[in-house]
């Protein structure tokens, strides 16, 4: 009985082994294919999950392993920034600089200019400092300025403005360890230019962009430039019709009577216009209609309908220009350079009609007298003469130059003295209607002169 209780407990403890030992071998082969399984997951999961890092990486990324976030670093919740930095006390220095990136257009009809810019604000605010080792400042974008205080800088005379938001705003927001900040948008700005067009095209246009706070007067917030005038730089601008001569920035104090006195910031530019554009779409084609104008006095006289319309063409192409120049103008009450040459240019056009208008008469007249004195030669039928030209002709008229007047006709001698008669204005009327050949003579000589005589007094002035 003794022996079968022995091995009975035997049995007992060999199964009991046998169980461990199954457990232990089917526990390691479990917990081997669990960690092989794991191992291939960590290996493939970045193709099956498109990239997608494991637990040990995601350890390694900086937005994580910052202990507070942007908004506790730098205290955003506990301060009030509606106010101004230091309230109460000084104003707060707000420095100023400037790039300009390109001058857009420039309109003389609405008197206005278009520039893009760089605009960076520098100042410092206390209650976003924050600790740093490194003393290495931090870079946020247009998220961050809703939620702090920025300068309330606006454009002065600014008709349209915009921030450039492709892709993104274009706004930076720096911030250093001790406070300061920089603040830089992109932004284009179209602003008025008051523009003297007394010289136009051979104007020079003074054009400036100012720069004030809209809210915070000179004890609230100090405007200045930050580097004096190596505050405003440019980058290579060119223009289709000006010349960019100087570029210079300026301060000075605006006052208004309900708020006071603010600082105002000013990026002052000239303007020198291109003249050779004007040249070739104005003025030559006006010389040139001018001196065509004077080809109808080499042009018998005779020739009507030539000379009519050679004159009425110049007179109309004239029109057409001053009709475009004035166009593209704007609507000033005073004159223009370019209006002072057109519009003389145009009255020898004028003249030069008119002068053929008084060759004409006079050439008529003539014919008509030596008709009725009866020196037409027989066969003579005005009718056919007029109707070809529109004026008598002279070869078939027997002219006889206009007597002359003896010496000792209408003088006498009284005490010495020699008294001559002058002629009356009957007897030069008479003297010009009888050589009217002699206006088309003259006026060769006489509107080259006086034209030539114009232009050097004109270009003196003006150029």
């Amino acid at each position: 009985m003794k022996l079968r209780c022995d091995w009975t407990v035997v049995v007992l403890l060999s199964l009991a082994t046998a169980s461990c030992l199954v457990a232990v071998v089917t526990g390691g082969r479990n917990s081997g294919r669990r960690k092989h399984k794991e191992v291939f997951l960590g290996e493939n999961s970045k193709f099956k999950f498109g990239g997608r890092i494991d637990h040990k990486l995601k350890r390694q990324d900086s937005t994580k392993t910052l202990l507070i976030k942007t908004e506790q670093l730098l205290r955003i919740e506990e301060h009030d920034f509606a106010m101004r930095p230091g309230f109460g006390g000084s104003g707060v220095p707000v420095g100023i600089d400037v790039q300009v990136e390109s001058i857009d257009s420039i309109s003389e009809v609405n008197m206005d200019f278009t520039m893009t810019l760089y605009l960076r604000h520098y100042w410092k605010d206390e209650r976003l400092s924050f600790p740093s080792r490194t003393n290495r400042s931090r870079t946020f974008d247009s998220r961050l300025v809703k939620k702090i205080w920025v300068p309330d800088v606006f454009f002065v005379h600014s008709k349209r403005s915009f921030i450039h938001d492709a892709t993104m705003e274009n706004i930076m927001l720096r911030v250093y360890p001790d406070g300061n900040i920089l603040y830089s948008v992109r932004v284009t700005v179209t602003a008025l230019c008051s523009m003297d067009f007394s010289r136009f095209p051979l104007d020079t246009q003074n054009c400036s962009l100012e720069l004030e706070s809209y809210a915070y007067n000179e004890n609230d917030l100090m405007l200045y430039w930050k580097n004096g005038n190596d505050s405003l730089r440019t980058d290579e601008i060119f223009l289709s019709q000006f010349f960019i001569d100087n570029f210079q920035a300026s301060s000075g104090l605006a006052f208004y009577s309900s708020t006071g006195w603010y600082n105002r910031l000013f990026i002052n530019f000239i303007l020198r216009r291109h003249i050779f554009f004007f040249m070739l779409q104005t003025y030559f084609p006006t010389m040139l209609m001018v001196v065509l104008s004077w080809v109808s006095f080499w042009i018998d006289r005779r020739a009507v309908p030539a000379r009519v319309s050679l004159g009425m063409t110049t007179v109309l192409t004239m029109s057409t220009i001053i009709t475009g120049v004035s166009s593209s103008m704007p609507q000033v009450s005073y004159v223009k350079a370019v209006d002072i040459y057109l519009w003389v240019s145009f009255l020898f056009v004028f003249l030069s009609v008119i002068e053929y208008a008084a060759v004409n008469y006079c050439t008529t007249l003539e014919e008509m007298r030596k008709m009725k004195g009866g020196k037409l030669p027989s066969g003579y039928d005005a009718s056919q003469a007029m109707a070809f030209d529109g004026c008598f002709h002279d070869n078939d008229i027997e002219l006889t130059p206009f007597p002359r007047i003896p010496v000792g006709l209408g003088s006498r001698q009284e005490g010495g003295t020699r008294l001559r008669r002058q002629r009356s204005v009957r007897e030069n009327v008479d003297l010009i209607v009888s050589n009217s050949y002699l206006i088309d003579s003259y006026s060769r000589l006489a509107f080259p002169l006086s034209y030539l005589l114009f232009n050097i007094i004109y270009w003196s002035l003006y150029s």
